[in-house]
């Protein structure tokens, strides 16, 4: 058995295709299909069946698919601490994000860090509230942004690096415009514009209007902070977005009113695998990270 048989195989599992983690391994659909066909040979078992267009695992495939990843998983751990070890300059982090962070938190903060650390690389990933967890506690990132910060997931450990106010955006020609701030309740009657389900400023600002005594009327969604602001500075409606998220100006601009009675905020978090030692690069980063943070403000890591 060898380990290319092994990425072939987790890529198609992952795939549900061999056309497609062909074009993704950069390599002959005929080769993988040939690895796939030697190491169910090997096995003695089936590890896929047909499905429509598709591959699926099957029963004995997802046992050793789990196996497999683990496997590869550990190997990329063993040649990053090898190379880390060797020069811990040289090494590479894993870290995970939620879109709302990606535009100037995650640059800001890389930025800085490489400064003092020019040839560490960075592998991002990007996802929404339960990916950012599952991919903490299955080890695939070493470190990852989280908002709002979980308070309890026993397979996660971490820190409150931020606590970030969500203001009221309008639209220029909304009758409380003009206003420098107000209370929640006073946009009872409108139509809303919020994020998606399974993005995290949703239930933030569903749960604010609901202290504020109303339920929020949906008119549009959207899964981008620039599709937000773009749609509410259109006329379709008011939101809430946090103050880190409203920095950007475009051409296409709501208006953005200090929200009271009650403020809304939420927390950002840096979360990591509990009981388990960082690699020593990441380990680095997130010193940089808690001493970045406790010497900056939402503004200073938004510009």
């Amino acid at each position: 058995m060898e380990l290319r048989q092994l990425h072939y195989f987790v890529k198609v599992a992952q795939k549900e295709h061999v056309t497609q983690a062909a074009e993704e391994l950069h390599v002959a659909q005929s080769a993988v299909s040939r690895q796939i066909h030697q190491l169910e040979e090997e096995l003695g078992v089936k590890l896929f069946i047909q499905k429509g267009r598709n591959l699926q695992l099957t029963p004995v495939g997802q046992l050793f698919c789990q196996r497999a990843e683990a496997i590869l998983k550990e190997l990329d751990r063993a040649v990053n601490e090898v190379q880390e070890f060797m020069d811990p300059e040289l090494g590479e982090i894993r870290i995970g994000f939620p879109h709302s962070l990606g535009v100037h938190l995650i640059p800001s903060v890389v930025a800085a860090f490489r400064k003092t650390h020019p040839h560490v690389k960075f592998r991002f990933k990007q996802g929404m509230y339960p990916s950012l967890i599952r991919d903490i506690v299955r080890g695939e990132v070493d470190l990852a942004f989280i908002s709002p910060f979980p308070e309890e997931c026993d397979q996660v450990a971490g820190e409150i690096v931020l606590t970030e106010e969500l203001s009221a955006i309008l639209p220029p020609s909304h009758p409380l415009a003009g206003e420098k701030q107000i209370e929640l309740q006073q946009l009872k009657d409108d139509t809303f514009v919020l994020f998606s389900p399974g993005y995290s400023l949703r239930p933030i600002v569903w749960d604010a209007c609901f202290k504020a005594g109303f339920t929020p009327v949906i008119g549009f969604e959207g899964e981008e902070t620039d599709t937000i602001r773009g749609l509410v500075a259109a006329g379709m409606g008011v939101s809430l977005l946090p103050d880190m998220a409203l920095k950007h100006t475009t051409e296409l601009q709501p208006v953005r009113v200090r929200v009271v009675n009650p403020v809304v905020t939420r927390t950002i978090g840096l979360i990591r695998r509990s009981e388990e030692k960082l690699p020593p690069v990441a380990k680095t980063f997130h010193r940089f990270l808690l001493t970045y943070f406790k010497h900056s403000s939402v503004m200073d890591v938004s510009e």
